[in-house]
């Protein structure tokens, strides 16, 4: 056993890195052979895990970021986006054989279509990840697992080296492209604190047809860590030991998108889960800060500060 980290961050993100390209007020998803249009063009920083980062160290916390980008405009874009928000990043590296990633993103009205070139993000690895990042931190997130092959590779390594370092530990999985959802969810949710799918994603995940069943299912490995399912406006489902609790959630009726609302929310209940507040309370803000990214176009426009998000979530929003 290591001995445990006197960290100098309070949060690290072990991740992919890619801009969005964000088509709005499409009047119809493409078709092949045809051409559409769309009213609104936005890029902005991407990637779940990204767009969580910047969040995080808007709500107050002390932010690093290790993964990869490619030795091009978009990953300067990248970068310039992260250490605009104090997020240590010297822990990223720059490949000249990788280009960095790109999601492109179509939204019409309240769905969207997504195709992403992955990049840098499908060759990082543990092979990338030096021994001080588990040491600079407290707690460890890591997002977007079927996208990042050599992540996923890795993955139960990494929670290893996290857990030997005394670190706490997220893991968001994100949509799986291929659909095959090839993962060990009972092992993975019995290693880590906490456990972040949405609605969709935990029922592919556990290959289960509710959100009772999917729990049912996961909750004899959960140890003491804690799943925790993303509903959208209708709030969130929270899984610790044996109880079982729904917290609504705060619903924007008119929302400019909602790309990185998920992850907004991660961001939200990590802020008040490293402050030591109740799963109920962190729940309660991850919700808020969710509701509060739709309001402007791109997952990290719209969140600003831990005290804005309270005060839209009180003007702004129905419950």
């Amino acid at each position: 056993m290591k001995k445990k980290n006197t960290p100098h961050l309070d949060l690290m993100v072990i991740g992919e890195l890619n801009m969005d390209l964000i088509y709005n007020h499409v009047n119809a998803f493409p078709e092949l052979g045809k051409e559409k249009i769309a009213k609104k063009l936005n890029l902005t920083l991407g990637s779940s895990s990204a767009i969580f980062a910047v969040n995080s160290a808007k709500l107050g916390l002390d932010v690093g970021f290790c993964g990869m980008i490619g030795n091009d405009s978009f990953g300067q874009d990248v970068l310039k986006e992260l250490k605009a928000s104090n997020i240590d990043t010297s822990f990223i590296t720059t490949s000249d054989t990788h280009r960095t990633g790109l999601t492109t993103i179509i939204r019409l009205n309240n769905d969207r279509a997504m195709i992403t070139y992955p990049g840098a993000m499908e060759d990082f690895s543990l092979a990338g990840i030096p021994d001080e990042v588990f040491s600079r931190s407290r707690h460890l997130h890591l997002s977007s697992i079927f996208l990042q092959k050599g992540i996923k590779k890795d993955l139960f390594k990494i929670l290893e080296h996290a857990k030997e370092h005394g670190m706490t530990v997220s893991v968001d999985p994100q949509w799986d492209p291929k659909e095959v959802w090839d993962i060990d969810v009972k092992r993975l949710v019995s290693a880590i604190d906490l456990f972040f799918p949405n609605e969709k994603e935990m029922l592919e995940i556990t290959n289960s047809d509710s959100v009772a069943e999917a729990i049912q299912y996961l909750q004899p490995h959960l140890a003491d860590g804690c799943i925790v399912i993303k509903q959208g406006p209708e709030g969130a489902t929270i899984c610790h030991k044996k109880e079982i609790q729904h917290i609504p959630g705060y619903i924007n009726h008119s929302p400019a998108d909602t790309v990185g609302a998920g992850d907004s929310f991660d961001a939200g209940f990590i802020s008040q889960f490293l402050k030591g507040a109740s799963l109920e309370d962190c729940a309660r803000f991850g919700n808020m800060a969710g509701a509060v990214s739709t309001i402007e176009a791109g997952g990290t426009e719209a969140i600003k500060s831990f005290e804005s998000v309270k005060e839209i979530a009180k003007t702004k929003f129905s419950q």
